[in-house]
């Protein structure tokens, strides 16, 4: 049986194609190496564009159906490793054409716009009303505000704000809707009407990236994210293109909720970014004696406030122990944030709306160093 060559062999393993990217992995570099031995067994080291890639199994399955396809291959052994920043930083640029990457404003010396990531451990806790009701009162309040949807699975944003209109092109540039003074971007306004939206890793980093550096969100005071729960991809891609964002993390009462929401403002220990503090939803529910029953146990906030101020070394402060609130089901619901449902205001009877007004006033009015500022000096 004749050996087989590496021409043959790269030309098999051009016809294999990066299940997401759709592209053969021979282009886009994946192949760091070739190795075939005298008895005809050909050893591929290929590189994942990140680690712990959920289609891993497909691309050694199909490398090792391709190359063992050739005259004289024997065997295949596939490892796999995962690509440097710089060889992802090439990739990006190969993709988009050899173009410069992207600017995200947020992070270029002289920003001054305060980002907040909220987040949340499980969902179902109201992570996405308490930021689009905390959006819509710093507008009220007189702000500059951004929201960005970085839900992508769950994106519920455009409802909660009752936004239903397309965001304007503008050759690459994109022009974001405005709902109740605040400029939003959501997958949402991309999309079919209850179209699912089935991506991984790439995609979605692609898509935060996008919303944050094509989109022209102009002078902000505040930038506001919506997180999907947990510490996935979307979290960690945050965490890469905005490390000086601040992590606001929601929770329950329940002790369940408050250990799972715990380990997301400890992700702050790896990311280095800081955590300005924890609000509790759905707390109690005040009955007409004007007692509180506590539906989901209590404590949970606090606790969380608590833990994370001993891990980090520093204070994280328990904002807001939001009750029930039918005001703020109702005001997701049309499209009215409860914050703004009373002329601009929180109305009297919506204690939970009137909360979050106030962690709005907290969060928009807190001191700010001076790094990254200019100060309009020039030395003697």
């Amino acid at each position: 049986m004749p050996m087989p060559t590496e021409e043959a062999v790269r030309d098999a393993l051009a016809r294999v194609n990066d299940p997401e990217i759709r592209r053969p992995i021979t282009e886009l570099g994946m192949v760091d190496s070739l190795e075939i031995s005298p008895d005809g067994v050909v050893s591929v080291h290929v590189l994942l564009t990140v680690a712990g890639c959920p289609l891993k199994d497909t691309i050694t399955e199909d490398t090792t159906r391709e190359v063992g396809a050739v005259e004289g291959v024997t065997g295949v052994r596939v490892s796999l490793g995962v690509m440097t920043d710089e060889q992802r930083a090439a990739l990006r640029s190969q993709l988009r054409g050899g173009a410069a990457e992207p600017v995200i404003p947020f992070t270029q010396p002289g920003s001054l716009t305060r980002v907040y990531a909220v987040t949340s451990g499980k969902g179902g806790v109201g992570k996405s009303s308490v930021t689009a009701n905390l959006a819509a009162a710093m507008a009220a309040q007189g702000l500059s505000v951004g929201v960005v949807d970085a839900d992508i699975y769950g994106f519920s944003i455009p409802r909660m704000l009752g936004s239903e209109q397309v965001p304007t092109q503008l050759d690459g540039m994109i022009v974001p809707p405005i709902a109740h003074g605040v400029k939003l971007i959501s997958i949402g306004m991309f999309v079919d009407d209850k179209q699912p939206v089935v991506w991984r890793g790439p995609m979605l980093h692609r898509a935060v990236q996008q919303f944050l550096s094509d989109v022209f969100w102009g002078d902000l005071d505040v930038l506001l994210l919506d997180l999907p729960p947990g510490t996935g991809d979307v979290t960690i891609s945050v965490a890469q293109l905005l490390p000086g964002a601040e992590i606001l993390v929601v929770t329950t009462p329940q002790q369940a909720a408050a250990e799972v929401a715990e380990r997301t403002g400890l992700i702050a220990t790896q990311t280095k970014q800081r955590v300005v503090g924890v609000i509790e939803n759905m707390s109690y529910l005040t009955q007409p004696d004007g007692s509180r029953l506590e539906i989901f146990g209590s404590g949970g906030g606090r606790a969380v406030a608590g833990s994370l101020t001993e891990t980090l070394g520093y204070d994280v402060p328990l904002l807001a122990q939001l009750p029930l609130d039918i005001k703020l089901r109702e005001g997701s619901d049309t499209g009215v944030p409860a914050t703004i449902g009373g002329g601009g205001r929180a109305p009297a009877d919506a204690p939970a709306a009137q909360e979050l007004s106030a962690v709005a006033q907290r969060l928009s009015h807190r001191s700010r160093g001076l790094a990254g500022r200019p100060l309009g000096v020039t030395p003697a």
